[in-house]
């Protein structure tokens, strides 16, 4: 079981940094520096990585599993703001960047295998290396800005079917993975809406 987990460490770090070259070159020199402020971890499913209301110290980069970011209003409903699979990084930036409480809780849907990255660290060698700036730059502009002015046309102009296709057009990995009272949140709806949705089309 012990060589398992060290495999499933090893591959983790080696997807890490695939995921990173995605967006821009990264030395050597700047990898094993950024490798020393992670930690991998393996979690079950329904774990809280991040909870509402608490400060968060670390983001996460998902290697194996999902997780959901959501957050519940007054009556206890809760919202899924969005779903984080392989090769993403969940994890409340507003409250990283700002060292406030987090308005969103993370929560595993799958047992799930993660690299956690301390922030304040991350912040200090991103300073530091500019090949990690780089990186910084591309990922803001492709996850944050672009993918948020799309999700915020399409909560304004479609309807719950239209978003929903779009959804699954997004996320065709993601669609048997999720329950479907998950999906119907992060729409804006009820599961018994979703459910005559499927069934018309």
């Amino acid at each position: 079981m012990g060589a398992l987990i060290v495999n499933d460490e090893k591959k983790s770090f080696l997807a890490l940094r695939n995921s990173l070259e995605s967006y821009t070159p990264i030395s050597d020199d700047t990898w094993r520096a950024f490798k020393g402020i992670t930690k991998f971890r393996s979690l079950t499913k329904n774990t809280l990585l991040y909870c509402a209301g608490t400060i968060p110290r670390s983001y996460a980069y998902v290697y194996q599993g999902l997780i959901r970011g959501f957050v519940c209003d007054e009556k206890g409903k809760e919202y899924n703001k969005m779903f984080f699979d392989e090769g993403m990084f969940p994890g409340s930036m507003t409250a990283l960047l700002t060292s406030s409480p987090s308005m969103l809780s993370f929560e595993t849907i799958e047992d799930t295998l993660i690299i956690e990255i301390d922030f304040a660290s991350y912040r200090k060698l991103m300073i530091e290396k500019n090949d990690l700036k780089l990186f910084q730059i591309y990922y803001l502009e492709k996850n944050w800005l672009l993918a948020k002015d799309s999700r915020e046309i399409e909560i304004v102009q479609d309807d719950a079917t239209a978003r929903y296709l779009r959804f699954i057009d997004n996320n065709p990995t993601l669609i048997d993975r999720l329950a479907q009272y998950h999906i119907a949140s992060h729409l804006g709806i009820t599961p018994t809406q979703l459910s005559r949705i499927r069934k018309s089309l």
